[in-house]
């Protein structure tokens, strides 16, 4: 066996600890990602992948004006010259570029299935054709011009733009999205003559304030339309720290059907969510009775969206269906804000709209001077050369002669006249018919035109505020060519307070929830006589059984400490075995049930934790919205009822009874509460309230039900140890 044993100098093997080297290394691939390929610069609006795209297209020529070539064509080109990735990435950004659903201003004007808003994708590259659309020629306007820096592309073969002339505020126009490694960026696009007029205003005074551009640029302006309905200082907010988010709502109308009956249309659908799967959710919904004031969904789309939903029944108000819908599906959803963007120095920075824009601004100032100087090179050159052509039109016979007759015309020429060597080869490689008289006038007012261009490009080189003034025509004649109307109306969300709750619709129904020890929920209707009839899944058994109705709420206690509401219509029928109660609430794996009661408005909980610390709760505080439900008790939960008694009984792990009245707790909303029982060691094992008049009732070990007669004798305050208690009291339920 041969030992392959490294030089002395350790050739390529570096000492080096493998958190440093792994560091460092993830460090720059870090880095990579954030400069490269996720987060778009603050100047044109683009990642590298669009901005390759845009510049292999126009090097292509394929202008507005062209003819469409193969998108299989301009993915090569990008790929092998520019972008050294994969070709699906490279099609999937152009595709983006080209669906009018996806950018507010499209800047590839494709031709074939480019996809739809039902979510279908495109066709493959080989059978669609793309070029360019106006609004891209407007961003790439003044490339040719060394308006903007060049760098070598990935194998030095060529060069590519550092970032686009950039005609318009494309970043805050077509907005962007992109994950990067530890930060993100999310910008939804807007309308772009309000972004022009708001940089009309930042020229005209540059100290204006966020608050005043935000009356400009109400808000984003989504390509699908829609109705945002942020108020207007969350958005203010957003766009003065660059963080934030906005509701965006789809728009709907009702239709009226005639002796009363009607039916909702969705026509605009909130940005980037697809039509079929959102009709798949709302099928679900009705199929699992979470949307009970929805009987049907159906799409009658063509060109234009047309969502129909039916109500179930006509009596519903119809901003009660909707507003139901909202919360329930992405009807509604919300858009975040996080302006993180890279800036002119390639450093990223989350950025609110005033900087943005000055940015913007800034960029095109820097392209105007740059090509204005480009142009005074340019015009500088051709003035040289026609100063020679005036000498000869002054000294034509001699010229002539000279040209004729020496052996060295170009050096005769150049000591005859002063003229420069380039001059002289100008005049020797003019053609003889270009200096007939009619061409000595056209020379002339190429020359006086060029000398008044001249005189106006160094007065606007050498004056700021002319530069602004050029800036500002441009914008202009931008927004005439891309001015559109609003599609995202602003308004304000409905005030649900004033409609009619979704449970004044729901037919009243007496029904049981069951809910196993396995944590399978069900509900079945009227009133369960025999609980030992009920099935259950192998080694499953009853845990809870519940009378109540199908408006109720129903309160679910954990060991966790919080409870959760879950609406009792929404139950499966108790025909099967229902359905995980897991899939239906947030309860961790860990937790168990120690609760299952209906909701009484106005009621009162005493909730009491396994340290022996309880509290009373108001039934109102503890219903929560949401899956996840709310944290009551800080502690493990040990038994969650209702407080409807005036005195407390429990008993610990050490068979110490103790009872005080129920109006030493104190009524809290959350927290540990107070202590009930103290204990040298263990802790409580049961809870129950009860009404003095009756006394209270404990189970034995058989299971039969005893009355507690001498109770009194029990009677202490709270926080006390309490003495042994009854003969068999292990707990009272």
């Amino acid at each position: 066996m041969t030992v392959l044993v490294p030089p002395p100098d350790g050739g390529r093997i570096v000492d080096e600890p493998m958190s440093e080297a792994l560091s460092r290394r993830y460090l720059a691939y870090a880095l990579s990602t954030i400069t490269n390929r996720a987060l778009p610069d603050v100047r044109d609006g683009f990642k590298p992948v669009h901005r390759r795209i845009l510049y292999a297209m126009h090097d292509m020529k394929l202008n507005p004006q062209a003819a469409a070539r193969k998108c299989a064509k301009v993915v090569g080109e990008v790929m092998g010259g520019y972008h050294p990735h994969g070709d699906a990435s490279i099609y999937d950004a152009l595709v983006r570029l080209a669906q009018d659903f996806s950018q507010r201003y499209p800047l590839v004007d494709g031709q074939g299935n480019f996809g739809n808003i039902d979510g279908d994708n495109a066709a493959a590259m080989r059978y669609t054709e793309c070029k360019l659309t106006a609004a891209a020629q407007l961003l790439l306007e003044g490339i040719d011009q060394d308006s903007v820096d060049f760098r070598p592309t990935y194998d030095d073969q060529d060069q590519e733009p550092v970032v686009l002339p950039a005609g318009f505020p494309n970043l805050l126009a077509n907005g962007s999205s992109g994950i990067a490694v530890g930060m993100a960026t999310s910008i939804p696009p807007h309308n772009v003559g309000e972004l022009i007029d708001a940089c009309q205003a930042l020229i005209t005074d540059p100290s204006t304030s966020t608050e005043t551009l935000a009356t400009i640029v109400p808000g984003p302006d989504f390509p699908t339309g829609g109705v945002a309905v942020e108020g207007h200082a969350s958005i203010l907010e957003a766009y003065a720290t660059g963080r934030g988010g906005v509701r965006l709502r789809a728009r709907w109308e009702v239709e009226d059907l005639g002796r009363g009956v009607w039916r909702i249309v969705v026509t605009e659908m909130p940005y980037q969510v697809g039509k079929s799967k959102l009709i798949e959710a709302l099928a679900e919904l009705i199929e699992h009775k979470k949307a009970p004031l929805l009987a049907d969904v159906r799409d009658e789309s063509a060109e234009d969206i047309r969502l129909v939903l039916e109500p179930r029944s006509r009596t519903i108000e119809p901003d009660v269906l909707m507003e139901s819908l909202f919360k329930l599906s992405d009807l509604e959803i919300r858009f975040p804000i996080n302006m993180n963007v890279l800036d002119a120095t390639g450093t990223p920075r989350v950025m609110g709209l005033k900087a943005c824009l000055q940015a913007f601004l800034d960029h095109r100032r820097e392209v105007l001077v740059r090509r204005s100087q480009w142009r005074i090179e340019r015009v500088e050159k051709r003035l040289h050369l026609l100063e020679g052509l005036r000498i000869v039109f002054l000294n034509l016979d001699e010229v002539i002669r000279i040209v004729r007759e020496e052996e060295q015309p170009k050096a005769v020429l150049i000591a005859r006249f002063g003229l420069t060597e380039v001059q002289a080869d100008f005049i020797l490689d003019t053609r003889l018919r270009q200096l007939a008289r009619l061409e000595e006038m056209t020379i002339e007012k190429e020359f006086k035109a060029l000398s008044e261009e001249l005189a106006t490009l160094k007065s606007l080189s050498s004056s700021p505020d002319k530069q602004w003034k050029a800036v500002s025509k441009e914008l202009d004649a931008v927004r005439k060519a891309l001015v559109s109307p609003r599609r995202t109306t602003m308004a304000e969300a409905v005030d649900t307070s004033a409609l009619t709750s979704i449970e004044a619709y729901l037919p009243r129904e007496a029904i049981t929830v069951i809910l196993s020890e396995r944590g399978w929920i069900r509900a079945a209707k009227g009133k369960v006589d025999d609980p030992s009839e009920l099935k259950f899944k192998e080694g499953d058994s009853l845990g809870w059984l519940v009378p109540a109705y199908t408006t109720d709420k129903i309160l679910i206690g954990a060991s966790d400490g919080r409870i959760f509401t879950i609406g009792a219509d929404r139950l499966a029928s108790g025909r099967g075995h229902g359905e995980p109660l897991r899939l239906m609430i947030d309860l961790d794996e860990k937790a168990e049930i120690v609760g299952v009661m209906t909701h009484v408005p106005s009621g009162r909980l005493l909730v009491a934790s396994k340290d022996g610390y309880g509290f009373i709760a108001p039934e109102d505080d503890t219903l929560a919205q949401k899956r996840g439900g709310k944290q009551v008790l800080n502690g493990t939960m040990l038994s969650m009822q209702r407080a409807t008694g005036d005195h407390v009984a429990t008993i610990g792990d050490n068979i110490k009874a103790l009872i005080f009245p129920l109006a030493e707790l104190p009524e809290m909303g959350r927290g540990k509460g107070v202590r009930l029982q103290m204990f040298k060691q263990g802790g409580l094992a049961d809870v129950t309230v009860f009404e003095a008049a009756h006394g209270p009732e404990w189970v034995d070990g058989g299971g039969r039900r005893r009355n507690w007669p001498d109770w009194k004798d029990w009677l202490g305050k709270r926080a006390q140890s309490g003495r042994q208690g009854p003969r068999g009291l292990r707990k009272f339920r």
